[in-house]
């Protein structure tokens, strides 16, 4: 009812500019029937209708079939065009109580927006202050035809109990519930606001997409602390983690003893802790040697000014002021695999080193130390390739107006391109 009562305003308001999108969820054996009824009304009234079929994952099937049903509108939805939906005031009161009973916070008690700009629509709710019986009046004044899903009925589903069971009580008590509680979401989408504002300023201070500073993080209270982690993790996602999942970023990561290598997985992220950071890491980038093992050892020829790709990233071979000698451009050099407890005389340093010792002070992190190899000819260290560049090694191979690989991009960027791909 509502729905067919906000497609015969729309075409009264925008009859030009409106079209609209029956979503068959395949779950009631008439829906197919139902799509034809909005087919019928929208050439009646002289708007384009698109009719979409759509597969629902198991699950919970009210989440389920709500997610398909957003996939379906962005397949369709244009550019610059709004997403218009029927829910009413009953609508955004069920909400409400359903996440208050789901151990939301603010941001979940704001419920639904009138106007929601989301990174991939923007969403118009024109009924959100519309009590049903309102609706229910005009749609009998106009006369329109509808359909009940009795799905809307089945009290086995959450929303369905809240209004054909929870209602009436409370109703009963307090006559004033449904506008009172819609009011309630206005409040909450203030708080959220001031919230959101706070919430910039701490970002600004201790966060990036996939870093956070847990130095800077410490000088907040724990309540903002809270805030932060919440939406760092959220990331791109509609919906923030759990306050549990919080807590157990705090606890089991960041208040980790500082040797430990611990990593909490919250799908589709893992989170791991390096000295005084949080990262925020895919699968593809924690477990990329698992994956994509590295050769012990390969040969390689370098040409001056060729692009050259190894396992730390992207090099180009340019004269330096102080080099590799040029004869051995053309040559078959070696890139070995770090094995562990190598010791390399960086150029520059006094004596042999650790090669791990050159890797901490370099702050590579845990998960990248794999993409390290070592440049070697005739069993001679000639350098080391890292995501922090290549580092000269001290040898008889050392010339004045030489060459050696500059970094274009390291395997961070290469990793991060190709998930976002």
């Amino acid at each position: 009812m509502d729905s067919m009562l906000l497609l015969f305003l729309m075409s009264e308001l925008f009859p030009t500019k409106t079209r609209t999108i029956y979503v068959d969820h395949q779950l009631q054996s008439m829906s197919a029937e139902w799509g034809s009824a909005v087919q019928q009304q929208s050439d009646a009234l002289n708007i384009p209708c698109i009719i979409q079929q759509v597969d629902v994952a198991t699950g919970n099937l009210e989440q389920q079939a709500r997610q398909a049903r957003y996939q379906a509108y962005q397949q369709h939805l244009q550019p610059n065009e709004i997403l218009v939906l029927a829910h009413h005031q009953q609508d955004q009161a069920e909400t409400l109580l359903l996440r208050l009973f789901s151990g939301a916070g603010v941001h979940g008690l704001a419920a639904m927006q009138q106007i929601d700009i989301r990174q991939d629509m923007t969403i118009w709710r024109p009924f959100l202050d519309l009590s049903r019986e309102k609706i229910e009046q005009w749609s009998q004044q106009i006369g329109l035809d509808y359909v009940t899903d009795p799905s809307n009925q089945d009290t086995h589903y959450d929303r369905a109990w809240c209004r054909e069971v929870l209602w009436d009580v409370l109703q009963h008590r307090f006559p004033q519930m449904q506008s009172a509680v819609a009011r309630s979401c206005y409040l909450m989408q203030d708080a959220a606001e001031i919230l959101d504002d706070v919430l910039q300023n701490d970002w600004q201070q201790c966060a990036t997409d996939d870093e956070l500073n847990l130095i800077e993080l410490d000088k907040l209270s724990l309540a903002r602390q809270r805030q932060l982690l919440s939406a760092w993790m959220k990331g791109n996602a509609q919906y923030r983690p759990s306050y549990d999942m919080v807590q157990r970023l705090q606890q089991e990561v960041i208040a980790a003893k500082p040797d430990a290598q611990a990593i909490l997985h919250v799908h589709p992220y893992y989170y791991a802790r390096y000295q005084k950071k949080l990262y925020r890491l895919t699968q593809e980038v924690l477990y990329a040697e698992k994956v994509s093992p590295i050769p012990d050892k390969i040969s390689q020829v370098y040409l001056m000014g060729q692009s050259i790709q190894v396992a730390a990233g992207q090099f180009k071979i340019e004269s330096q002021h102080l080099g590799l000698s040029p004869n051995l451009l053309g040559q078959n050099l070696q890139l070995i695999k770090r094995q562990g407890g190598e010791k390399i005389h960086l150029y520059g340093r006094v004596g042999h080193w650790p090669l791990k010792k050159a890797i901490q002070d370099a702050q590579i992190l845990p998960w990248f130390r794999h993409t390290i190899q070592i440049l070697v000819v005739d069993n001679v260290m000639l350098g080391v390739f890292s995501p922090k560049g290549f580092w000269l090694a001290q040898s008889e191979y050392l010339v004045q107006g030489g060459w050696q690989p500059s970094l274009i991009s390291d395997c961070i960027f290469h990793q991060s391109l190709s998930h976002d791909e």
